[in-house]
């Protein structure tokens, strides 16, 4: 018997997440930083933010306007302090944060730490475990903004000189930090060119040939396709993105981020004061990664948001480099959406799972990857609602295959999508030390909720919406099977008994679980869709509750009742109220407009029984 899922109530969960993230962590007066893979630039990074994330894009959960503080924040934050107290320790939380991670020099580090392993059973040499990683700079920049943020908000409360310094040296410290992290970016895009008859021409044809065209009709429509992405390289200017040999007619290409600095990616000349150190060489292989692009590609969001823009949390020398980033991420963004929705035929290549990379390794990981850069493509061009319900029904099939929303068996092979999840191999060579490094991607099941969370947000189509609402409730039914006995994340254990048991915190899939909880409170704290059927219902009752009043006063005298006065009164505020409404809530129109109906109708039979009520 399948259970039917739990409604999720992302308020509930948040206040319970926070109140076991605080008893955790906060210990003796001091923060702890340790969890499953030990403490590192984004385990730290992705802990902090695990507070910090909702304080600042969700206003009930607002910490940095110590006056209004609510009162269950209060309590779940309590070992924190009271009201004051609580945006204090915070500062200082992320001041230790900042200070952590940086070098003797003062540079700020970016290394994976105990997220990266080695790829046979030898240990990770320090000097490889220690390389900057895209996804550090990613979630720094996210990191980076929400602390600068808090800051520029907190610091209207406060008039003692000692705290504002201190809000002073942690905004210094976040905002060089965040200036490295966009350099660090820059420096990590990858354009990969290939002919069209090596290994990765022939597979990338495959992948996205669903017509049974000849290569070289595919090579043709592909650049064609692609026209405009090819010229705009040359635009590519700063930090990486050479574009050596991509005019020859019988080239191909895939850009995007790299796993890590891109090698021989030259260094990027800044006009900034802050102190961010030496600049390193990079390792990395000049070939993007799908992963490490969409992982680049959300973080690069975020410095565009309207938040971003409103608070000023950039400054002169980091709007520069969002510059150039927002090329690139056009430049990406547009030429996956190409290759994944590619020939315009009925099936697109990414309704045909498992994805296959141009290095041949096939993963329905790889698949959800490019659904997220497919629907940005989608929200930037205002794609239609048919063109987002087919995404729709695509996660509904990958969650099916991951046994996400569908009974498991001993050996499926979806269960390999949480663990030991999705391996990916650093490949690269530096001065004869050869990369072995490998880094494991194990949030199938959030990144799914995400995806559906934002699908469902862009829908108009208030059919198609509820389906996606109602998967999304489903995958959070799987996650919170998945959580620990002191509440946080991860036991995949707990729903697929074959696995072994996943002891300490995972900070990374307890702040992935957090924010499908903030997306899910931006869906339901959004205005409802507007369903067209609807609007026309409630016009039409309008209409005929309107006139209907009209003809209640033709038939009213001087000598009215005050109990139909008061009748008339509520009719008339009904009506006003529903004329309002009726193109935005259109549902509320037609609830409005029928009481004001009952209540005419009940006057009309009043009248029938005992004339004299006029």
């Amino acid at each position: 018997m399948v259970v039917a899922p739990v409604r999720m109530e992302p308020r509930q969960h948040l206040l319970e997440t926070w109140k076991v993230t605080v008893n955790t962590c906060w210990r003796d007066g001091a923060w702890d930083w340790d969890g499953r893979d030990g403490s590192h630039s984004i385990s730290d990074a992705e802990q902090l933010l695990c507070l910090l994330r909702p304080a600042t894009q969700l206003p009930p959960f607002a910490l940095d306007r110590p006056n209004l503080t609510a009162e269950h924040i209060l309590e779940v934050l309590a070992p924190l302090g009271n009201e004051k107290t609580i945006p204090l320790r915070l500062v200082d939380i992320a001041t230790e944060f900042f200070t952590r991670h940086v070098d003797g020099t003062g540079r700020p580090i970016f290394s994976g730490g105990g997220y990266l392993s080695a790829r046979d059973d030898d240990r990770l040499p320090d000097v490889q475990r220690d390389r900057d990683i895209v996804e550090s700079f990613a979630v720094s920049v996210t990191l980076c903004l929400a602390t600068i943020g808090f800051v520029r908000v907190f610091r209207q409360a406060v008039t003692r000189r000692e705290i504002l310094e201190r809000l002073r040296v942690l905004e210094q410290l976040a905002s060089a930090r965040l200036t490295a992290a966009l350099i660090g970016l820059l420096r990590s895009f990858a354009l990969y060119v290939f002919d069209a008859d090596d290994d990765p021409g022939r597979i990338l044809i495959g992948t996205i040939n669903k017509s049974g065209l000849p290569a070289k009709q595919v090579v043709g429509q592909f650049r064609d396709a692609l026209q405009e992405t090819i010229a705009s390289f040359e635009e590519v200017l700063i930090g990486s993105g050479q574009t050596r040999e991509l005019s020859y007619d019988n080239r191909l290409f895939e850009c995007g981020w790299s796993w890590g600095i891109v090698a021989d990616a030259p260094r990027v000349e800044t006009a900034t004061a802050e102190d961010i150190g030496e600049q390193p060489d990079g390792v990395a292989d000049n070939r993007p990664n799908l992963y490490f692009t969409v992982v680049a590609v959300d973080a690069i969001e975020e410095l565009l948001t309207e938040r971003t823009r409103v608070l000023g949390l950039l400054n002169e020398e980091q709007q520069r480099l969002t510059r150039a980033l927002q090329l690139r991420w056009d430049l990406t963004v547009g030429y996956w959406a190409t290759v994944a929705t590619f020939g315009g035929g009925p099936v697109w290549p990414l309704e045909d799972p498992p994805w296959t990379t141009t290095d041949g390794l096939s993963s329905e990981y790889h698949t959800l990857l490019l659904t997220s850069i497919t629907v940005k493509d989608l929200v930037r061009r205002r794609g239609s609602d048919a063109e987002l319900a087919r995404i729709g029904t695509l996660l509904a099939d990958l969650a099916n295959e991951a046994r996400v929303t569908r009974r498991h068996r001993p050996g499926d092979s979806g269960i390999r999508l949480h663990a030991p999840g999705l391996p990916i191999a650093l490949e690269s060579r530096a001065g004869g030390d050869e990369v072995r490094a490998v880094w494991v991607v194990q949030d199938f099941a959030p990144q799914l909720m995400e995806r559906c969370l934002v699908i469902a947000g862009l829908l108009r189509d208030v059919d198609e919406r509820a389906r996606l609402v109602h998967l999304a409730d489903r995958i959070w039914d799987h996650l919170v099977r998945r959580r620990q006995d002191r509440g946080l994340w991860d036991r995949p254990d707990r729903v697929f008994e074959e696995l072994p048991e996943h002891a300490g915190v995972s900070w990374r899939l307890t702040e992935r679980a957090i924010r499908c909880m903030v997306g899910a409170a931006h869906l339901v704290s959004a205005e409802p869709p507007v369903n067209d059927r609807l609007v026309v219902q409630a016009r039409d009752l309008l209409h005929e509750a309107e006139h209907r009043y009209d003809m209640e006063l033709m038939h009213g005298n001087d000598r009215v009742s005050p109990g139909v006065h008061d009748v008339l009164v509520r009719a008339r505020a009904s009506l006003e109220r529903a004329r309002r409404c009726a193109r935005t809530r259109p549902g509320t129109a037609v609830a409005l407009a029928s009481t004001v109906l009952v209540l005419l109708d009940q006057l009309d039979a009043v009248r029938a029984n005992d004339s004299t009520v006029f």
